[in-house]
């Protein structure tokens, strides 16, 4: 007979962090990814379980600023962080920069990839504003100037099946000139 008053199986822990701004104090299995606890203890669905390897970028949040695939992620490694979704960018009414190109471009079809890369963008120019260089980065001790071609390869890591692609572009670099 097995003692009831421990139960067997998957192990939990407790973890705090804030998502979208608000406190969670939450008990999770150590297995739940990131994604998985936004989607199914949180509700939150706007990150998407796309390829659930990493390879997509339609799990894209921000953590502490820094954007991360979330299936990747193992929800306790998040204990004491900040989150942040798409639901947590903007509002209807009071949408972030990066959501407005986005609907003004019409820089999506079918949606699945959107909240990934509007997520993905906003933590791209952060990293570039830090001065981060990319792969495609010609000199390392100038400021970073968002071309096309360094655009495109800080978002290589998501991807849209509809190729939307060029109105993503375009969406992005409403944004740069805008804060420039």
């Amino acid at each position: 007979m097995t003692d009831q008053s421990h139960p067997s199986g998957p192990f939990h822990t407790d973890i705090a962090l804030s998502v979208n701004g608000e406190p969670r104090a939450l008990s999770v299995d150590t297995r739940t990814t990131l994604l998985d606890l936004l989607r199914e203890n949180l509700e939150l669905k706007g990150a998407k379980k796309g390829c659930n390897h990493g390879q997509c970028g339609a799990c894209t949040v921000l953590v502490n600023g820094v954007r991360i695939n979330a299936c990747l992620s193992l929800a306790v490694m998040h204990d004491g962080d900040d989150v942040v979704t798409i639901e947590g960018l903007g509002l209807p009414g009071n949408l972030h920069p990066m959501q407005a190109a986005f609907l003004e471009r019409d820089a999506f079809q079918c949606g699945y990839c959107t909240p990934g890369q509007i997520c993905s963008a906003v933590g791209m120019l952060a990293e570039a504003a830090a001065g981060e260089p990319s792969q495609v980065t010609d000199d390392l001790g100038a400021p970073i100037a968002l071309s096309d071609a360094e655009i495109r390869e800080r978002m290589s890591g998501n991807i849209c099946r509809c190729s939307a692609y060029p109105q993503i572009l375009d969406a992005i670099r409403d944004v740069v000139g805008g804060a420039q």
